[in-house]
């Protein structure tokens, strides 16, 4: 297993600007490969898709090559791969689909831990079929959900689970098969949001038991735009809206208009570029991926280790990450300052680490920030051990002002 972070470094052009950046689980940089192969979709001929002319059919290979790709980086079938402007385009949408099975008394749960795109969706969508919204609660002095907090708001009339595999504030990774199991043995369906923990975390849809999963490329070095991975024979039972003469096939008809072709030639290229992170390794895609997320789980690990053992050294810093299983990412305030002033003394020293509440708004409120939340900082897998000093030195310093 190899991990070479000089090497990677070097393949993001936005790093040579000198920021050390802490903001990747708002989105990472791009490396070269996938701004080529986005330049590249744009330059040959491009049309609609189809099998005639060389528009047609390079339109077509893109949006085949880019449905493997992610099959295989979410062990999903390409046949399941949805195509979408972003994860809360995409949640909107299959909410407002999915609300059309339910009946007034029908229950959907959401919990307190979600970005907001993955709880107000379903609490409006509920609002409309006259369901009933059941909250889940998390511990706030731990920052644990526990499938035991799902089985207190479940029940026979549960007809959606909506949950996070991994908390964009606070890093908590939920354990997602025990709870998909609980919603399954109700009959209800979950609806995973695997936006940050796709980025730091081998996804295999299979063994979650989501029957819905949705994540985002560009907070794994793609382009901006969302991907909802499903099962086929699922995705043939749900009628969205849709044009009268676009296609009723599986996955299209839940595309609406036309796709981001470059967009998905660079998310193609950002699978490719994921499947390199270990150089070692060999076999089949699915297999390097496997060898590569090995590799930048480590690689993470030494990283987090090294600014938490730093941030204990610093006074007045209050953690609010603290789940047994969670991803590189630290959420703290700060005993006597604002942490947007901390947010701004640290851009001005090069070092990008932002603060809010980041759309995590249940979960700011439940951990007792209210709606400013703190400092937010998450790894990305080109940060580097000098990255952490400069961090860590820049709050020194803050904190000494």
């Amino acid at each position: 297993m190899t991990y070479d972070i000089t090497a990677l470094r070097s393949h993001f052009p936005a790093l040579s600007a000198g920021i050390a950046h802490f903001d990747g689980p708002g989105g990472t940089q791009t490396p070269r490969p996938v701004i080529q192969a986005i330049a590249d979709a744009l330059a040959q001929p491009l049309s609609n898709r189809g099998h005639g002319v060389p528009g047609e059919r390079n339109a077509e290979t893109i949006v085949v090559e880019a449905r493997r790709a992610l099959a295989d980086l979410l062990g999903a079938d390409p046949a399941g791969v949805v195509f979408g402007r972003s994860a809360t385009q995409l949640t909107y949408d299959f909410s407002r689909t999915l609300a059309r099975t339910w009946s007034p008394g029908d229950e959907v749960i959401v919990t307190r831990l979600d970005h907001d795109a993955n709880i107000r969706p379903w609490a409006q969508a509920a609002e409309r079929a006259g369901a009933v919204v059941r909250w889940a609660d998390f511990d706030p002095s731990t920052g644990e959900l526990t499938p035991d907090d799902i089985r207190a708001v479940l029940s026979e009339r549960t007809r959606l689970v909506a949950v996070t595999a991994a908390s964009n504030l606070i890093g908590t990774r939920p354990a997602i098969t025990e709870i998909s199991a609980l919603a399954h043995g109700v009959g209800a369906l979950t609806y995973v949001d695997g936006v940050h923990y796709a980025a730091h975390a081998l996804v295999d849809v299979e063994r979650l038991g989501a029957d819905f999963f949705v994540c985002s490329p560009y907070k794994f070095f793609g382009p901006h735009h969302g991907v909802l991975a499903a099962r086929p024979e699922l995705l043939e039972t749900l009628r969205p809206d849709k044009l009268l003469p676009s296609t009723d096939a599986v996955p299209e008809r839940f595309e609406l208009g036309t796709l981001p072709y470059e967009f998905l030639a660079g998310t193609r290229a950002a699978v490719d570029f994921l499947t390199g992170l270990d150089a070692s390794a060999d076999g089949t895609r699915r297999q390097r991926l496997s060898a590569a997320f090995s590799a930048l789980e480590g690689h993470e690990h030494t990283l987090r280790t090294q600014i938490d053992k730093g941030l204990s050294s610093l006074p007045g810093v209050r953690i609010h990450s603290r789940a047994a299983d969670r991803t590189p990412t630290v959420l703290l305030t700060l005993e006597g300052a604002d942490t947007t002033d901390a947010y701004r003394f640290l851009a001005e020293h090069g070092v990008h680490a932002p603060s809010g509440s980041f759309y995590a708004i249940e979960a700011s409120r439940r951990l007792g920030l209210g709606d400013s939340g703190g400092l937010r900082i998450g790894l990305a897998p080109y940060n580097s051990a000098e990255d952490v000093d400069r961090l860590l030195t820049g709050l020194d310093e803050f904190l000494a002002h």
